[in-house]
């Protein structure tokens, strides 16, 4: 069948358009119940977290039924932040865990991202033996065997607790920090860690409806959390996307900070206190030159992966390592979590805040980006125009004119139907020129 479904987090699209249906849902949740049942005897369970979207009600109930006809037990947490699925699912000795977010994308669209028992996201290998027997079909179980299904209602308490243990030593008293949620799944988890660690809280996007998740707010929209902090005086802004696996930073000035910053100061401290594993930090080839340098500069190394962050988690497990993230804001803490945590990589910079006395201004500006131009096309799904010659030679035109100054990366996205055009380079003229040529040819031949 090959991976139809699955992309680089899961399953996604637009709610009750093909794979995002009702049907699809209970077929997966039979699928991934029969994968995780293999082994006979015991008790097996799957834990499911989910966002605000009003699809994730719809794809709740069908993943429980199609999960309990194989015999699995279902633990319902609610709206919950990703982060919390992964932590939860080895705290409450489940075979699987499950996520019902489209992340950062809109209202309309959903997803389901799978945890395994360890929880760390599932291979590729796993996925798509998952992936086959919803092409098969499963057997039910026999009717004395079906699952129960049943709610955990301080499910988001335990994830707050596991949250404020990173920080121990930590207060925040005298510290106003604005908290923009995204109306999303972190809309009581992130305001209620902060207010307890001491901070004054100024909430934002608290107030979901189960249409506006990430609607002009959150970590792709910081602006009127920008506009926020700087209206109220607060020492910082925190925006996390729907899910609360990703943050961006602003300073007490109102300037944004993308995740190379924060990985750039937390590679920098954990060296320096001997936390840093190897030296090393994990990140996407999407992550900035200047990022790269830093890092050189001070004796340390940047490993590069592929785009997402069960990628950097990949290459963090096979290597040892304990730090890494995307520039996007994912930041993974292997001694602290399984995946990316915004909160939790939030509550890292505060700490250093508490630490060192410095303003969020200084700490947030650890190197200068090389100039960086990032367009996306959307483009036609069933089409492929990557493999246009038009487009493949406009590309290698792109390179040969950066001549070594700086790099091009172009790439599909793995959760929308889009390409993505990267290009660095000092001379921000060529810059422009070379990305704008190739989103052209891109565009002519979307």
């Amino acid at each position: 069948m090959g991976r139809e479904l699955f992309g680089t987090d899961g399953v996604r699209g637009r709610a009750n358009v093909h794979p995002m249906t009702a049907d699809m849902a209970l077929r997966i949740g039979a699928a991934a119940g029969r994968y995780f049942r293999r082994e006979a005897g015991g008790v097996h369970r799957v834990v499911i977290g989910k966002d605000t979207r009003r699809s994730g009600y719809m794809f709740e109930n069908a993943l429980t039924a199609g999960l309990t006809s194989t015999g699995m037990n279902v633990l319902l947490l609610g709206p919950v932040p990703t982060p919390a699925v992964g932590l939860m699912t080895p705290s409450m000795r489940a075979d699987l865990g499950i996520m019902i977010s489209a992340s950062h994308n809109p209202a309309h669209d959903n997803g389901i991202k799978f945890f395994g028992p360890d929880g760390f996201k599932l291979s590729d290998e796993a996925e798509a033996e998952i992936e086959a027997l919803v092409a098969e079909g499963v057997e039910p179980a026999q009717s004395g065997n079906i699952g129960r299904a049943r709610r955990i209602d301080d499910g988001r308490f335990r994830y707050q607790e596991r949250v404020k243990s990173t920080v121990p030593d930590i207060r925040l008293d005298g510290m106003k920090v604005v908290i923009d949620c995204a109306n999303g799944a972190a809309y009581r988890t992130a305001p209620e860690v902060l207010w307890e660690l001491g901070a004054d809280v100024v909430p934002l996007g608290v107030q979901p409806d189960g249409f506006n998740i990430n609607q002009d707010c959150g970590s792709t929209k910081p602006r009127i959390a920008a506009e926020t902090v700087v209206a109220h005086g607060a020492d910082l802004g925190i925006c996390l996307d729907g899910d609360a696996d990703r943050v961006i930073l602003i300073d007490e000035t109102g300037t944004v900070a993308d995740g190379d910053q924060l990985m750039a100061l937390m590679a920098t401290r954990w060296a320096e206190e001997g936390r840093l594993k190897d030296g090393t930090l994990v990140a996407t080839v999407m992550s900035n030159l200047g990022l790269e340098k830093h890092l050189g500069a001070r004796g340390l190394r940047l490993e590069r992966t592929g785009v997402g962050d069960r990628y950097v988690v990949e290459a963090m497990r096979r290597g040892g390592w304990n730090l890494g993230g995307e520039q996007s804001g994912h930041i993974v803490m292997t001694d602290h979590a399984t995946t990316g945590d915004g909160l939790m990589a939030a509550l890292q910079f505060l700490a250093e805040m508490a630490r060192t006395g410095q303003p969020a201004s200084r700490l947030a500006r650890n190197f200068e980006p090389v100039p960086q131009l990032l367009k996306n096309v959307r483009y036609t799904p069933g089409r492929a125009p990557l493999e246009v010659a038009a487009v493949q030679a406009r590309i290698r035109d792109a390179e040969a004119r950066m001549g070594g100054q700086g790099r091009v990366l172009i790439r599909k996205s793995g959760t929308e139907p889009l390409i993505r055009v990267m290009a660095e380079c000092e001379d921000e003229g060529l810059l422009a020129q070379v990305v704008d040529g190739i989103v052209a040819e891109v565009e002519s031949a979307a």
